[in-house]
């Protein structure tokens, strides 16, 4: 692991928040401020950044625009709170269910009432927030509602959203091509083509196949995954693994192909996906700062491609880690999750504003290029499993002596 001096890393604040439109509140210049200052000297620990995730998570459901069952996309600093967000509440639902609480269980079931509603006739899930004009069938979207709907069939049982998950998963593998890569219905966020990171997608496909027992299911996503791994350069570096720029992709897509192939060797037991897990994973402790920081983009050797954080990658891939510790028992996986989680928290904010509180944002700093001055569901989502997963091995380590 390397060393980080933040301020080295950050280009002038003053800049920054001079070049601001007169428009954005003062909620954004008292952002910008509060992140000028660096990471909080306090750190919440795993079990407070989880109490006010959750926390937040149920206020991004309650306040959401679109008042619907769904999880807003993000509150942000210059437009409030967002309309719901389909392909992000179908991954929250299992975060929800993972809990014993009554009342979080209830949350995902209305979750999953809504989304069953807006299915598309296809069996597909639309792209964007659900009031988008322009509607339009989308297999990432698809994938990751299909992780909610399996959850939730594992929890209420196989029949109550049996035929979501079947039509659904039916759709994906009617238009998955014969190399095993999705090469239409990309969405509205990313060039046409396909994308390694959608090994998500092959996720959602192998606990459906789990909780359905559809052997056919989970062969396609191991298709996905293998063609994936095609496109992984020797040090672990995966192509087409950006929603814009294949040169220097977001940790958040990287995290996103990185958990698939995980969840394909949890799934199949074949040595390889494992061992392409673990070169990818490698290959992101190499950028990783003594303080936990992880630039958000990433040259194809492992070099920073930004001076901001991905707050979104940097959870997902401490799970990653965390993950692969558990399947290898390699230290260096645990110790750099411990340090990437504890840089996340960091950046929570523990009072105040309800709407910002326990809410975690796309960037650190805040004014960074991914989702700038926006505090997405999906980053708490992230920040939620990582942490409690943490939560899990410290619990082992005392249980175990």
């Amino acid at each position: 692991m390397i060393a980080h001096s933040v301020a080295a890393a950050w280009w002038d604040a003053k800049d920054v928040l001079s070049s601001l439109p007169a428009y954005l509140v003062s909620a954004v210049r008292e952002g910008a401020a509060r992140d000028r200052r660096g990471l909080a000297g306090e750190d919440p620990g795993p079990a407070r950044a989880v109490e006010e995730g959750v926390g937040w998570l149920c206020r991004a459901q309650d306040r959401s625009a679109s008042a619907d069952g769904g999880f807003a996309r993000h509150f942000g600093l210059t437009d409030g709170w967002a309309p719901s967000y389909p392909e992000t509440t179908g991954y929250i639902v299992p975060t929800l269910l993972a809990s014993s609480d009554p009342a979080l269980i209830e949350r995902a079931r209305r979750a999953l009432d809504w989304l069953a509603a807006i299915q598309m006739d296809s069996g597909a899930f639309q792209g964007g927030v659900v009031n988008d004009p322009n509607k339009s069938q989308v297999v990432f979207n698809t994938g990751q509602v299909l992780l909610g709907f399996a959850a939730g069939a594992r929890v209420f049982g196989k029949a109550e959203y049996a035929d979501v998950m079947e039509r659904a998963a039916g759709w994906l593998v009617t238009h998955q091509h014969s190399d095993g890569s999705w090469r239409r219905f990309g969405g509205p966020y990313a060039p046409p083509g396909p994308k390694t990171y959608q090994t998500h997608v092959a996720w959602g496909l192998f606990e459906a196949a789990r909780i359905a027992s559809r052997p056919q299911w989970g062969d396609t996503a191991l298709a996905n995954v293998r063609w994936a791994i095609s496109h992984q350069r020797e040090n672990g570096w995966f192509e087409l693994c950006c929603l814009v720029h294949d040169d220097r992709p977001l940790t958040h897509t990287l995290g996103y192909a990185l958990r698939g192939v995980i969840e394909a060797w949890k799934y199949s037991g074949e040595t390889a996906f494992l061992t392409a897990a673990r070169c990818t994973a490698d290959g992101l402790i190499k950028p990783l700062g003594s303080d936990g920081f992880l630039p958000g983009r990433l040259t194809p050797d492992w070099r920073a491609a930004s001076r901001w954080a991905c707050l979104t990658g940097t959870a997902q891939i401490a799970e990653c880690w965390l993950l692969l510790h558990e399947a290898t028992g390699d230290l260096r996986y645990r110790n750099a999750a411990l340090i990437a989680n504890r840089y996340v928290r960091r950046t929570i904010r523990l009072d105040g504003n309800p709407d910002l509180r326990g809410a975690v944002q796309g960037s650190f700093p805040v004014w960074g290029a991914y989702n700038r001055f926006v505090f997405p569901n999906w980053a708490c989502k992230f920040m939620v499993d990582a942490n409690r997963r943490e939560m899990a091995l410290l619990e082992k380590v005392v249980a175990d002596g």
